[in-house]
């Protein structure tokens, strides 16, 4: 394979931008040798790939090779991927299929040992990894770097298990990633020291969501992910600081739906970024450089003797993407992937019997008030309210007035008592939404309006072995997700599709959030603070215990 490209070279070193050919060589650039020409503004740009610097692949509901044909369509040439999603699920078995996978594609994914499966002992999980397990996939070679620290307490507590897993990442010279939502000061510091006084054993955090909390981890030598998913948004907190710490700074969507990472992924947060003034080279070194460097990355930067891991877009403003190649391989042309759709074994661990619609009552015992969770739009974070229930025959039930609805977690591992408690802001109407993508556990999560309602969602999950539903009292929907109850083998593009449709019907019904099921997953996940549910009950993240469990 030789080839050789004109384009406005976009070198983002020596922070300039000039005529050149770039000549590839067996996947390989050889040679970048400026040219002279009175057309160069009729040139396109080349510089090198986008690389998403902290995402999960599960939460695309893609298989690792049908993200990839997704991702490549907008310059993204590799992500930094932390599997602990299947991990929760199916345990080393999970992490070695997304390896695997990703192996079938010509794209660059890097998986990290997962750190915390299960995420705390307060849910129940499909697996564990225990500290052996991690150490030996900290050995390998195409693992580089200890997956993300949610168990912060842990740390700051010096937990043996945590602290023997952060060990055998900085014998393995590798990289520990960090999540820390809200630490500030001297927990800050103690945190990312993590029992090496004066060093900087947990470099990185992707929870910052004030300015304020990011420039603290900035002193003390950590650097900052700035977060743009599908739920969790923080590019407007944090943006600019990309302008002071560029070396710092990198951008990872963390959680993306199908639906998202059709419209687009990197490439848009470039562009948002420019639109708001930041030096171009400061968005390009978030962008494509850091991650490279941080985590040592195989990924080329172009450069002589590089991997010829780069894009041609069409400006500097909307990059747009006209062409994507990784190993020097075209992957993306106008807007088409190159990838060839394949198809993937599945595998799974799901073991729960059908519900009735009595499973999900709440008996009223005289309470004056409940304490309510409050969904935030665009956070993961969520508030505790205290507000007095709505009560009928006996039971508590959702109150669409107020908007305070019923939601509920079903564990999927084996029969047991449903969790139920209430949950603000999501604005349903009638009917019920419900998901097998309940972080991190990946039990069932529901909310609805009433308890047949409820009750439908939730089968139709168990019924397809994963998935997401929607009904109405005139219909329902379900994608089924049959690998591991979080992702569709099928084709990218139609699993996008069906997601929207789904998610349309959602916001018919009137929920209100920007991404209904997105929300949803996290209304689960107990290392964010405040409030959370779990199928072993109401979980509040500020003492770290349970408040409420199920009896």
């Amino acid at each position: 394979m030789h080839f050789t490209i004109n384009a406005q070279l976009v070198d983002i070193w020596k922070k300039k931008i000039y005529p050149a050919a770039i000549t590839v060589v067996n996947g390989k650039i050889e040679t970048i040798a400026p040219v002279e020409t009175e057309a160069a503004g009729q040139l396109p740009y080349i510089l090198p790939g986008f690389i998403d610097s902290h995402v999960h692949i599960e939460s695309s509901m893609l298989v690792p090779c049908q993200f990839a044909r997704l991702a490549v369509v907008h310059g993204t040439v590799a992500t930094v991927s932390d599997p602990h999603e299947i991990a929760n699920v199916c345990g080393i078995e999970g992490v070695e299929y997304m390896i695997e996978n990703g192996k079938t594609v010509p794209f660059k994914f890097f998986f990290g040992a997962p750190s915390c499966v299960p995420a705390t002992i307060f849910e129940t999980a499909g697996a564990t990894l225990d500290t052996g397990q991690v150490a030996a996939l900290l050995q390998k070679e195409e693992i580089p770097y200890l997956s993300e620290m949610m168990n912060f307490p842990g740390v700051l507590y010096n937990d043996p298990a945590v602290m023997k897993k952060i060990a055998a990442a900085r014998q393995a010279g590798k990289p520990v990633d960090g999540h820390a939502p809200g630490l500030r000061g001297e927990q800050a510091r103690k945190y990312i020291e993590a029992g090496e006084p004066g060093q900087v054993t947990i470099s990185t955090d992707h929870e910052c969501f004030t300015r304020e909390e990011a420039l603290d981890k900035l002193q003390y030598g950590m650097k900052i992910i700035i977060r743009e998913g599908s739920a969790a948004r923080n590019f407007e907190a944090l943006i600019d600081l990309l302008n002071d710490h560029p070396q710092h700074i990198m951008f990872g969507s963390d959680d993306k739906h199908p639906d998202s990472l059709v419209a687009g992924h990197i490439n848009q947060l470039c562009a948002r970024a420019v639109a708001k003034g930041i030096d171009i080279f400061n968005v390009l070194q978030a962008a494509c450089v850091n991650p490279v460097l941080h985590y040592k990355l195989p990924v080329g930067l172009l450069q002589p003797g590089d991997a010829a891991d780069f894009i041609v877009i069409a400006d500097l403003k909307q990059f747009n993407v006209l062409q994507t190649y990784i190993n020097g391989e075209l992957v993306a042309d106008k807007g088409n992937p190159k990838i060839e759709s394949k198809p993937s074994r599945v595998i799974n661990n799901f073991n729960c019997n059908i519900k009735t619609a009595a499973d999900f009552q709440l008996r009223y015992n005289g309470e004056k008030e409940i304490a309510v969770i409050e969904a935030l739009d665009g956070q993961l974070i969520t508030n505790k309210l205290m507000l007095a229930p709505k009560t009928s025959d006996g039971l508590m039930v959702s109150d669409t007035e107020r908007d305070i609805l019923k939601i509920a977690v079903v564990n999927r591992y084996a029969n047991a008592v449903v969790a139920i408690s209430f949950i603000k802001n999501t604005g349903l109407q009638q009917g019920a939404i419900a998901s097998s993508v309940a972080h991190d556990s990946h039990n069932i999560v529901a909310v609805g309006v009433d308890d047949d309602s409820l009750c439908q969602a939730v089968n139709l999950v168990i019924e397809q072995q994963g998935g997401v539903s929607c009904v109405s009292p005139q219909a329902s929907l379900v994608l089924p997700l049959p690998v591991a109850g979080l992702m569709s083998a099928e084709d990218g593009y139609e699993v996008a599709n069906a997601y929207t449709t789904i998610d349309a019907m959602a916001k018919s019904q009137g929920a209100t959030l920007s991404a209904p099921f997105m929300t949803l997953s996290f209304m689960a996940l107990l290392v964010i603070p405040h409030l959370k549910l779990s199928d072993l009950g109401l979980f509040d993240g500020d003492s770290f215990q349970l408040v409420k469990a199920v009896q």
